[in-house]
């Protein structure tokens, strides 16, 4: 019999290596950051990646206060539900990044993770900050720089 059989590695939780990573949103495009960041909460960007196990790494959001928008949806683009039957409050993009910028961040990269028990396990390691202080020092981020990956990612002057 032979030993050599190539086996195929699946990861499990106990095997994964995770990073912390930061993002600076500043003039960053909010879709073109939202989709990059939910893949690297996936563990899309990994060789070992495992579809069925949460995989990913930390993301921390700083500025996002500042971030951008395209077109005119700060001004057109209307959304907001309460929960309640007949509850609509509508709300443009503008407004929300205006009272609450984590928010809008955060439901961007909501919709773009699976629904489910492990899409809510991955939301849960993305950290979203209107300013520039964060308090995960400790865990020594590396600087993801989303504005060198592509120059369409950040706004145009």
């Amino acid at each position: 019999m032979n030993n050599n059989i190539m086996k195929t590695f699946i990861e499990n939780n106990k095997s994964v290596k995770r990073k912390w990573y930061v993002v600076d949103a500043t003039d960053l495009i909010l879709g073109r950051m939202s989709s990059i960041v939910a893949s690297i909460l996936r563990g899309k960007t990994k060789p070992s990646y495992t579809s069925n196990v949460d995989c990913g790494d930390y993301v921390i959001i700083i500025n996002a206060d500042k971030i951008a928008l395209t077109g005119h949806k700060d001004l057109e683009r209307k959304y907001w539900y309460t929960g309640y039957m007949g509850g609509a409050k509508y709300r443009t993009k503008g407004e929300l990044r205006e009272k609450n910028p984590e928010k809008l961040i955060r439901g961007s990269i909501k919709q773009m993770i699976p629904r489910g028990p492990l899409g809510r396990v991955v939301i849960k390691k993305l950290y979203v900050y209107a300013g520039a202080e964060h308090p995960h020092n400790a865990q020594n981020p590396e600087v993801l720089d989303i504005k060198s990956m592509n120059n369409k990612n950040s706004k145009r002057r």
